[in-house]
């Protein structure tokens, strides 16, 4: 699933390309939808919520949709696009100039603007937002003592726009296990776990290439996340992977720097792999 500023950045393209100008197409492929017009309609602004992306309209309306896993919106000049005909196409929304074309989303719904609230209102602040409230963020991560941090940062109704990659870049700066308890961190130490997240993800919201490290460089943008059976950067120990919670959400970690809970140590090899060869011979070799 797409992090925070990935649909930051998506939201940003559509409103580019939408805002101001008058829908001459919208062909909303979704059971629910089949029979909305929103021809003629004007793109107010485009803006996203978390991970949740809200275009809004001059009629007062405004087309919800949410990525999931899958999901993607193309953006781009109209003339000469092909895809639409893609069975994966779910919405294509086009202006004399530009279409936008999304693909596999999870949700799309058209509810009136007002009542937004009924979609987004369930959600934690926004770490990317304009109203961002930090305060409230760690409040509501603090409601939940016994609950892990990294589950407790991934859900959406504490702070809205975390995502496997942040979480676990940010507990390792942070120096914490996945597995360790809200209530067993200090509360100025979770005010900084989510400090450091938003700062990531400011960060990171106007660049595609996105890094935790500083680096550029492909394989040298992140400390831990898909970096397990290599060596930790910062002590050389072995990055490993493991189930975070019961929805099968996995995370990586580095069981050395990071402090806390873990589950039990088990042989890691690099991502991409082969079970077979002196690679994954060496990348077995865990510490004991």
């Amino acid at each position: 699933m797409p992090e925070g500023d990935s649909v930051f950045q998506t939201a940003g393209r559509l409103h580019s390309a939408l805002c101001g100008h008058e829908l001459v197409i919208a062909d909303l492929r979704w059971p629910s939808l089949t029979t909305a017009d929103l021809v003629g309609d004007t793109t107010v602004e485009v803006v996203a919520f978390g991970k949740h992306i809200l275009h809004r309209l001059g009629s007062g309306r405004t087309l919800h949709s949410h990525l999931k896993m899958e999901g993607r919106w193309r953006v781009g000049p109209r003339e000469g696009r092909t895809e639409w005909g893609d069975p994966a196409v779910r919405a294509v929304l086009a202006t004399d100039t530009y279409a936008a074309v999304g693909t596999r989303l999870g949700m799309l719904d058209l509810v009136a603007t007002r009542d937004e609230r009924t979609l987004v209102g369930h959600l934690g602040p926004d770490l990317l937002g304009r109203s961002w409230d930090a305060v409230r963020a760690v409040a509501n991560l603090a409601a939940d003592p016994e609950a892990v941090i990294g589950a407790a940062l991934l859900d959406q109704r504490n702070l809205a726009g975390l995502g496997t990659v942040y979480v676990a870049e940010t507990l390792f700066l942070q120096r914490l296990s996945p597995w360790m308890p809200v209530g067993e961190i200090a509360p100025e130490r979770l005010a900084g776990t989510v400090a450091r997240a938003h700062t990531l993800l400011v960060a990171n919201r106007d660049t595609y290439a996105r890094t935790i490290t500083g680096s550029r460089v492909e394989g040298e943008r992140g400390y831990v996340h898909g970096r397990s059976g290599l060596g930790c950067r910062r002590c050389g120990t072995t990055i490993e992977v493991a189930p975070l919670d019961e929805a099968g959400r996995v995370i990586f970690f580095c069981r050395t720097c990071q402090e806390g809970p873990f589950p039990p140590l088990r042989p890691q090899r690099p991502l991409g792999s082969s079970p077979k060869g002196p690679e994954t011979r060496r990348a077995y070799r865990t510490r004991g």
